[in-house]
């Protein structure tokens, strides 16, 4: 009887019990596990703690006399990985890694399957030797060296589905290709995979001679590896997407938005899509929303004890308006739900207006704009007051209607929360000026205004410490005997955090409250910048001086925060 291929599963744990690396009970634990996942063995074992994936390894070369092969650090060949189809490397999660004196080297994890080695034997007709590597290095390796949906993309090649069948302009023979089972597989793939990897967004960008697929990360955009021929299938993995989202596949020259929902490791997802036409064919951006994240306390979010009490203070004002400013993804909307976890309370009615609606919170009504039907924030808030809230979230003050209409929310004595898209926490009062806002109802109304981005955190897999470029120092506009004593850090770059060095983000902030002063400045429709010297002089801290707090503690490093902050002149 031929062995099942697969994930290492019910006769892979008997080798383990037989070795007495593991019991009964955990074997039957972790296949319980394996059912849900679909993780292998050996990772589900890991990851529980009961034995490390390196000493299950080890144990089996020792017990069978096989080489043990890293593949997280190999420089393979790339003569040696076209050897094999990739469609049996994935089936069998096997890796060609060498072949010497005409005996190839064949990666694997579980070496009791002697069906792959017996199906390689054959198509290669020479001698096949394993050697052991962990299953969770093993399936990195194979995506870094095939591509994501390799295995589905050359199983579509090989049913001769042509270049030519995705060119024509017939929208029949498309919208047959995108419901084709591997055009499907594909693109669930590269979801899937963006899920794992804690990306934000999915880029999908057609070129002239490519289809480039690239995660936001912790910030940054990588490129996700994919086949190169994945190119042919461009127009049908582009109107897989925009089917899945609701979309009208025969709009190619507008740009549309769309919305799916899924299901991914027992987290819901709400994945918002927007396609806009280019020269190549559409660009489609996927926004994840994890629908089941865990809300921050503001404790959490990286703030440090002075400005968790100059916030916790202004959160505690019965009215008035609390401003959140930065960049889209700076983590704002984070912030103020960390504050409305915290009065959240059995007497509190709390009420939000947001697009979209990124965190569930119970107990709290959330309202989900809909500009298609007339469902605007503006519009929102007018009919709210007779809801009777006692805390409001604006999720954008972006216009002067809805900026009016909050202003005058917060003086019929209502606690609310808005965000604005400015540089720094002074640029919040001359914005609202800017909007047409009178300078007194910003100035009695606003009583504290808080700047926000996010640093990357340095991967704590492979912290090391090193000394920074003089250059990058002076720019910190640091005095110099405050860190030519410090101990600098920053990530050398592994698997974990995927060789960039950082893993995870926290915040660095600048917050001040409206002081008298500042509310004079703003009478007097006094310069951002006036009105930031203001708040220097009364001891706010500058995003990039909380910044270097965080390098000084070792969580991040000099080129991140020069990386996410401007430069000052103060």
């Amino acid at each position: 009887m031929r062995q099942t291929a697969g994930t290492l599963g019910r006769r892979y744990g008997e080798l383990l019990q037989a070795l007495g690396l593991v019991d009964e009970e955990q074997v039957q634990r972790a296949l319980a596990e394996q059912d849900k996942t679909g993780e292998d063995l050996d990772t589900i074992l890991h990851k529980s703690g009961v034995v490390r994936a390196e000493r299950i390894i080890q144990t089996i070369s020792e017990h069978l006399g096989l080489q043990v092969f890293d593949v997280a650090h190999a420089d393979i060949d790339p003569a040696i990985l076209n050897v094999i189809p990739v469609r049996l490397i994935h089936r069998y999660n096997v890796l060609p890694v060498a072949k010497e004196n005409g005996v190839l080297k064949l990666a694997m994890a579980d070496p009791l399957n002697y069906d792959a080695l017996d199906d390689v034997r054959l198509l290669l007709k020479c001698e096949v030797t394993p050697v052991l590597a962990i299953s969770a290095d093993l399936k990195d390796a194979i995506k870094r060296y095939y591509g994501i949906g390799a295995d589905t993309v050359e199983s579509m090649m090989a049913e001769e589905q042509q270049v030519e069948l995705v060119g024509r302009e017939e929208q029949a023979d498309i919208e047959e290709l995108t419901e084709d089972a591997s055009i499907i597989r594909f693109v669930n793939q590269i979801i899937s995979e963006a899920i794992q990897d804690r990306a934000t967004d999915i880029h999908i960008e057609p070129f002239e001679d490519e289809l480039r697929i690239r995660y936001r990360v912790d910030g940054i955009l990588y490129e996700a590896a994919i086949p190169q021929t994945i190119r042919h299938y461009q127009a049908a993995v582009i109107s897989r997407v925009k089917i899945m989202a609701d979309m009208n596949i025969a709009e190619k020259r507008l740009p549309q938005d769309g919305r799916i929902n899924i299901r991914s490791g027992g987290n819901e997802f709400d994945l918002r899509v927007s396609s806009v036409p280019s020269s190549h064919g559409e660009s489609i951006v996927i926004r994840i929303l994890n629908r089941s994240s865990t809300i921050f306390t503001l404790e959490e979010l990286g703030m440090d004890p002075r400005a968790l009490k100059i916030f916790n203070r202004l959160i505690s004002r019965p009215h008035g308006i609390i401003l959140v400013t930065g960049p889209t993804g700076s983590g704002k909307t984070t912030t103020l739900y960390a504050a409305l976890s915290k009065l959240n309370k059995m007497d509190v009615k709390i009420i939000t207006i947001e697009d979209p609606i990124e965190y569930q919170m119970r107990g709290v009504v959330q309202i989900q704009v809909l500009p298609k039907i007339g469902l605007t924030f503006a519009g929102i808030l007018r009919s709210l007051l007779r809801q009777d809230p006692d805390i409001m979230l604006v999720g954008e003050t972006r216009d002067t209607e809805t900026a009016e209409i909050t202003i005058r929310t917060s003086l019929t004595g209502h606690l609310v929360f808005s965000t604005l898209h400015t540089n720094d926490a002074a640029g919040a009062v001359t914005r609202l000026l800017d909007m047409g806002i009178e300078p007194f109802l910003v100035a009695s109304s606003v009583i504290g205004v808080m700047a926000q981005r996010l640093v990357r955190k340095i991967c704590p897999a492979c912290k090391e410490p090193y000394h920074p470029e003089h250059d990058a120092l002076i720019a910190m506009n640091i005095p110099k005997e405050e860190w030519k004593d410090i101990v600098f850090y920053r990530g050398r770059g592994c698997e974990k955090c995927k060789f960039l060095g950082y893993r995870g983000r926290t915040g660095v902030f600048e917050i001040f409250p409206m002081s008298e002063r500042i509310k004079e400045l703003t009478v007097e429709r006094a310069s951002a910048s006036v009105i930031k010297h203001q708040a220097i002089k009364e001891d706010m801290l500058t995003l990039r001086q909380f910044g270097w707090q965080v390098v000084r503690d070792g969580i991040t490093t000099v080129d991140e925060v020069l990386r996410v902050t401007q430069e000052e002149d103060y």
